[in-house]
C-alpha cells in the first residue's frame, strides 16, 4: 500500500490507477471497471456496450485505459465506437484505438501498454460468411488474451472439401474455436478432425423452428465427438476461453524450456 501512495504522491500513478491497484477496480459515473480482472483470471475485463449509453461506454473505456494500459469493448454499434474513438483520442491522444466493426469490437491500447505475448495458437473458424460477428469477436479476444490467432472463414460442412483443405491449420492449433449456426455441424466435424480441445459457437443463424440459434445450441450439446460448448453468439466467452487454453500451454512450454 505505501509504494502505491508513494507512487501516486510522486505523480507516478493516476488517482484511477492507484484506486485500481488498492481496491481492485477502478470507479466511473458508469460503473466500477475490474481493472484486477487480468491479475486474477488471466483474461482481460470486457466493456459490453449492450445496455449502455455511448457516454458511459465511453467513460468505462477511458477507465479501462487509465487504470490498465487498454480497454477493450465488445458489442459496440458505430455510434458508440465512434464516442469511444473520439473520447480516448481526447483524454489519451497516443493511444491507439482499433475498430473491428464486424467483431463489434473497439481496442484501445495505451503507448506505453506492453501486450500480453503467450507461445500458444489458436484457430478460430467459421461455418459461413454470417457467422463472422462471432467468430471474429472470439479472434480478438483471444489475441488480447496473447496468443497468437488465426481466422479461417467460410468452410461450412456443406462442402466438406473446404473443410479438408484447412485441416492442417486446423492440426497446427493448441485450441480451435468452431463457430456456425443452422445445425452447427461444422464444430462436431472439426472435433473429430483435430486433437486439440475444441470450444463450439453456436450462432442464430437460421430459418424457422430453432433458427435463432437453438438448433446450434442443442445440436452442439448432442455432439458425438467431444467438444466444450459456450452460449449462443458467445463469441467473447469462447474467446477469453480459447485464451485461459493458450495460458495454460505457453506455460507447460515455457517451464520445459527453462
Amino acid at each position: 500500500m505505501r509504494e502505491t501512495l508513494e507512487a501516486l504522491a510522486d505523480g507516478d500513478l493516476t488517482p484511477a490507477q492507484a484506486e485500481a491497484r488498492l481496491r481492485g477496480y477502478a470507479t466511473t459515473e458508469a460503473g466500477r471497471f475490474d481493472a484486477a480482472r487480468e491479475r486474477r483470471r488471466g483474461i482481460p475485463e470486457g466493456i459490453l456496450a449492450e445496455g449502455k449509453t455511448p457516454a458511459e461506454v465511453a467513460a468505462m473505456a477511458d477507465a479501462a485505459v487509465d487504470s490498465t494500459g487498454r480497454a477493450l469493448v465488445t458489442r459496440a454499434d458505430d455510434e458508440t465506437a465512434e464516442q469511444v474513438r473520439a473520447y480516448l483520442d481526447q483524454e489519451h491522444p497516443d493511444a491507439t484505438v482499433d475498430r473491428d466493426a464486424r467483431a463489434r469490437t473497439v481496442v484501445a491500447h495505451a503507448a506505453d501498454y506492453d501486450s500480453p505475448q503467450v507461445d500458444a495458437d489458436v484457430v478460430v473458424v467459421s461455418g459461413g460468411t454470417a457467422d463472422a460477428p462471432a467468430a471474429r469477436e472470439a479472434a480478438v479476444v483471444a489475441r488480447e488474451g496473447g496468443a497468437r490467432v488465426e481466422l479461417v472463414e467460410d468452410v461450412g460442412v456443406a462442402n466438406l472439401t473446404r473443410v479438408l483443405d484447412e485441416v492442417e491449420t486446423l492440426r497446427e492449433a493448441d485450441v480451435v474455436v468452431a463457430v456456425a449456426g443452422r445445425e452447427a455441424a461444422l464444430p462436431p466435424v472439426v472435433a473429430g478432425l483435430v486433437d486439440a480441445p475444441v470450444i463450439g459457437v453456436p450462432t442464430s443463424t437460421g430459418y424457422g423452428v430453432g433458427g435463432d440459434g437453438l438448433a446450434a445450441l442443442y445440436g452442439l450439446l448432442q455432439s458425438c465427438t467431444v467438444l466444450s460448448v459456450v452460449n449462443v453468439d458467445a463469441g467473447f466467452v469462447a474467446g477469453t476461453q480459447a485464451a485461459l487454453i493458450a495460458r495454460g500451454v505457453g506455460g507447460r512450454r515455457d517451464a520445459r524450456d527453462t
